[in-house]
């Protein structure tokens, strides 16, 4: 296969394991968060360590195909996995302490906690983008 289609094959394969990521994730956070009643930080550090499981079985054995040392590959995608942990809790923070996106309430929405989830969604498209690179380029990096 030329280089240009296998790229978009495993864009299509990482997109496809970022939705079962993300729904993952948001089903981890909103039962934790909204149904539990824990806090969001911690709702939101769940959620992410069980997409992150997810991610990494599915990515290094579908997506990228490597036959690289998986305790390396391993060790790379925590290390990745915690950079864009950070850029995303960074910007969920930013969201919910220092814009009003907290008080957003959506009448066709009938949901709790709204803002919170909002913000969820989109400091998740963020961590995504940024995750996608990383290990494109450094975590599965072809030999």
């Amino acid at each position: 296969m030329n280089g240009t289609l296998t790229t978009l094959i495993q864009l299509a394969k990482y997109g496809i394991i970022g939705v079962s990521n993300t729904l993952i994730t948001l089903v981890a956070f909103y039962l934790i968060n909204t149904v539990a009643g824990v806090s969001e930080n911690v709702a939101n550090v769940v959620g992410y360590i069980l997409g992150l499981i997810n991610s990494f079985v599915w990515n290094r054995n579908w997506v990228f195909k490597t036959n690289n040392d998986w305790r390396r590959e391993a060790l790379l995608f925590a290390v990745g996995f915690g950079i864009c942990f950070a850029l995303q809790f960074a910007l969920f923070y930013y969201l919910l302490h220092c814009t009003d996106i907290a008080n957003l309430q959506l009448s066709w929405l009938p949901m709790k906690k709204t803002g919170e989830n909002v913000a969820m969604c989109i400091s998740m498209v963020v961590y995504t983008l940024a995750n996608y690179c990383y290990n494109r380029f450094v975590t599965f990096k072809q030999k």
